[in-house]
């Protein structure tokens, strides 16, 4: 799984609402591959071990999106402030 891909098209992204409105449809994304995995898991597909290192991968990456965005946040507030 390449855990970055969807953050990269992400990248230059100008004004600070439309990259946190991407990352969040990135997010939601990922949280849909989480329901593929289970569901790969019960067909069959994979096995449980494999099924949970892509879950615990994705919360992971899950986790890295939330602080970009709280990031990106903090940079709208700044940038706000300066502009006011």
């Amino acid at each position: 799984m390449d855990k970055y891909f969807t953050g990269r098209r992400g990248f230059g992204r100008f004004h600070f609402q439309e990259n946190i409105q991407f990352c969040r449809q990135s997010r939601g994304s990922i949280c849909e591959l989480i329901d593929d995995f289970n569901e790969c898991y019960a067909n069959k597909y994979i096995d449980q071990n494999y099924r949970d290192q892509l879950k615990d991968e994705a919360y992971n990456l899950i986790k890295i999106l939330n602080g970009y965005i709280a990031s990106i946040r903090r940079q709208k507030s700044k940038a706000d402030s300066i502009t006011k």
